[in-house]
């Protein structure tokens, strides 16, 4: 099992900037890639950023040039850097873990964490 626990959300105006973490624990060895994602009341959960054991990174096109994932493995932590942030981004943002063993693959999720972007 992976537990995953999000933090550093909160209210920011428009064009404003938050950083959030995502601290990794448990059987944490074999984890292939964190993502984050976001979820807003009513709609579908959608893929934001993600990086690989390897560091390579992908964005969804909606925040890509202002969002920034990276990881901090002595810490075992990601972030997700949000700049010049928008209403839109308003949604409760998942951390996301993908790990694979010889038997299996699995993914994790944390609890969430609140980012609402005010006009």
């Amino acid at each position: 099992q992976v537990q995953l626990v999000e933090s550093g959300g909160g209210l920011v105006q428009a064009g404003g900037s938050l950083r959030l973490s995502c601290v990794a624990s448990g059987s944490i060895f074999g984890i292939i890639l964190m993502a984050w994602y976001r979820q807003a009341p009513g709609k579908q959960r959608e893929s934001v950023a993600a990086i690989t054991s390897g560091g390579t990174t992908n964005y969804a096109g909606s925040v890509k040039g202002r969002f920034t994932i990276s990881r901090d493995n002595a810490k075992n932590t990601v972030y997700l850097q949000m700049n010049s942030l928008k209403p839109e981004d308003t949604a409760v943002y998942f951390c996301n873990a993908v790990r694979t063993t010889d038997w299996n693959r699995g993914d994790y999720w944390g609890q969430g964490t609140q980012v609402t972007v005010s006009p």
